[in-house]
């Protein structure tokens, strides 16, 4: 491998992966959207190209990858981006349609390898067929579209990676952390003499180790594969207790786990103001409680061993995230999001 060409080199999972390349002698050129966030550091040596691949013809992509042999997709959008029904279609648009265009291409220029960056949605949505995830969420059915895509065009001569990824902690500076969302629905619940959660749990990992995990990835795969990725498991109810000490109510909030149920109750009410706002979610409220209820872990070996990604600290890099949200939410920092300032394309992961 001699040079990647990644889609969202500039955002806060693509530039930890720009790091990682170039730290191992790859060069690496990205297609990227404007703005940059301010005072964010970019990886030293990327080539940047500002311009939306949404927007390109066949005839420039083909000439932008002509000395490439490695592509990444790190952009896109998850289920807390919002939009007009229907709601799959956007998906559609930023998370697999570019694939239709880079994926065939790749291949056609003799690329070795590509990476996809998906979502461990689709590892559950296949792992419990029972509870119809893909008919009743539009995200999660337009990532098992997304990876079923990408993995069908892998073969012996064009490895095809697809990252399974959970949640995901750490900061870009300028950039505002998509834990602004959590802010804003545990907050209502802060004169309560205890937080009321569901009992669940998630896999996650710090920034660095996304981008440790796409050169892995990239280098390692042979023909097509799916990985579920975690480097930690953690319950919500230890999760909040990191997320009240940085907003620096201490440790030792309470945290009640409560039955999916009980918080079925209250979730009428959001598709209440989704539909005055004429807004379709990308996940189904009703189902949401039953979801967060599930112990969504991985076995982390996979990624120490066959990435080879490498510890990091992982209450730190949630501390850092949340810090950084509550300055957003509740102090009004104005801080670059998942949407350009220029249109309305989303901007990269």
């Amino acid at each position: 491998m001699k040079k990647v060409f990644m889609i969202g080199g500039t955002g806060l999972l693509g530039s930890k992966s720009a790091e990682q390349f170039l730290a191992h002698g790859v060069a690496v050129k990205t297609l990227a959207l404007p703005p940059l966030p301010e005072g964010a550091p970019m990886p030293e040596g990327m080539e940047i190209i500002f311009q939306d691949v949404n927007k390109c013809t066949d005839e420039e992509l083909r000439e932008l990858m002509s000395d490439c042999d490695c592509l990444v997709y790190a952009a896109g959008v998850d289920e807390r981006a919002e939009f007009p029904a229907p709601v799959y279609d956007a998906y559609y648009k930023f998370n697999i349609a570019p694939l239709k265009k880079l994926m065939p291409m790749a291949k056609e220029l003799g690329y070795e390898s590509c990476v996809v960056f998906g979502s461990y949605f689709t590892w559950l949505t296949k792992e419990r067929p029972d509870m119809k995830m893909a008919e009743r969420n539009p995200y999660m059915r337009s990532r098992l579209d997304q990876e079923e895509y990408a993995l069908s065009l892998a073969d012996d001569n064009f490895a095809v990676a697809v990252l399974e990824l959970p949640y995901i902690f750490g900061t870009q500076p300028g950039r505002r952390p998509v834990w602004t969302v959590l802010i804003n629905q545990i907050k209502a619940m802060d004169k309560l003499p205890a937080t009321f959660y569901p009992a669940g749990g998630t896999a996650m990992l710090t920034i660095r180790q996304v981008g440790e995990a796409c050169y892995g990835a990239a280098t390692r795969t042979k023909g097509g594969r799916a990985y579920p990725v975690s480097c930690y498991n953690m319950r919500w109810k230890e999760f909040l207790k990191i997320v009240y000490n940085a907003r620096g109510m201490g440790a030792n909030r309470k945290v009640i786990s409560i039955p999916p149920w009980m918080m079925a109750m209250y979730m009428p009410k959001f598709l209440l103001d989704y539909k005055k706002r004429g807004i379709e979610s990308g996940m189904d409220p009703m189902q949401l409680p039953y979801i967060m209820d599930i112990p969504l872990f991985f076995d982390t070996d996979l990624m120490y061993h066959d990435l080879g990604v490498t510890p990091d600290d992982i209450e730190a890099a949630i501390f850092d995230s949340i810090k950084v949200s509550c300055e957003v939410v509740l102090e009004g920092k104005k801080l670059l999001g998942m949407k350009g300032e220029e249109g309305d394309e989303p901007d990269s992961l």
